[in-house]
This record gives C-alpha cells, structure tokens and sequence, in this order.
C-alpha cells in the first residue's frame, strides 16, 4: 500500500458508491489506475466488502445500546463451544448490528438497536439470558453517536 492507495481508500470510506470516475477526480489520479488499484485491494483482501450506513431513526430503530456479556467458562467447556461461537449466533439476530469477543473482564460486547427501551429489555431478558454459557450481562444505552 502507498500513498494513492491510501487516498482511494479514505474516499471509498466516506462513501463507497462513488465511481472510479469521481473517485479519480477527487485524487488526481487516472481513473484507469483507480480502478486497478480498487481491484488489487479487493483482491489483496484489504477491501473486505461494501456497505450502507442507514438512518436507524427513519426505519424504526432509534435506540441502541452496548451490552457488555460474560460467559461461564465451565457452561462453554461442558457444550464444546467457544464466546467466537456465541458472538457468531448474536450476530445473526437481527437486532445485533455489531459483536466482538474482546479481551479483558468482559468476553463479548455486542452493539444493538432497537424500537424502544421496551425492545431492549425484552431482547436481553428473553433473548441472551436464555444463550447457554452466558453468565451475565451489561446493557449500556447510547445517548448520542458521531
């Protein structure tokens, strides 16, 4: 990676949309040599995928929270899975918009966003209290987000 990949990338990141044609002039750079070098990113695994930031307001999902999780290290022993196994189910539900296993006091932290404060709660009492392995869990509401 050098210096124009680094450009092409920073753009690609405030808005992924834009063409090798805009993306060009707003670098400088030739439009062919954008586009190959988009390639070669892709190819190189440094661009992983595109994505859509939505406005959680405008579809119905205004509130989000961290909830920090604890697992029970003997529960996960005992049913042969790992906290990487319980992140990967709580990323499939559709509430979850983020999950990580992270090191520290706290084995997962998973971001959500939701209806209501109703929404939350009922999520977390009947949806992760009920995940075996998961010992204990801290929900964390989000005030305002950059």
């Amino acid at each position: 990676m050098d210096e124009k990949d680094e450009k092409i990338l920073n753009i690609l990141k405030e808005n992924s949309k834009l063409s090798s044609q805009q993306i060009s002039k707003k670098t400088l750079i030739p439009i062919t040599t954008v586009h190959h070098r988009i390639k070669k990113l892709e190819k190189e695994g440094i661009i992983k995928k595109y994505t859509v930031i939505l406005d959680n307001k405008k579809i119905g999902r205004p509130v989000s929270a961290y909830i920090l999780i604890n697992v029970g290290y003997k529960v996960l022993r005992r049913l042969k899975i790992t906290p990487n196994d319980i992140m990967n189910k709580l990323k499939r539900h559709e509430l979850v918009d983020e999950a990580t296993v992270i090191a520290g006091s706290i084995d997962i932290l998973i971001k959500v966003r939701v209806k209501d404060i109703d929404e939350l709660n009922q999520f977390s009492i009947e949806r992760l209290k009920n995940i075996e392995g998961v010992e204990r869990t801290q929900t964390m509401v989000i005030m305002d987000e950059v």
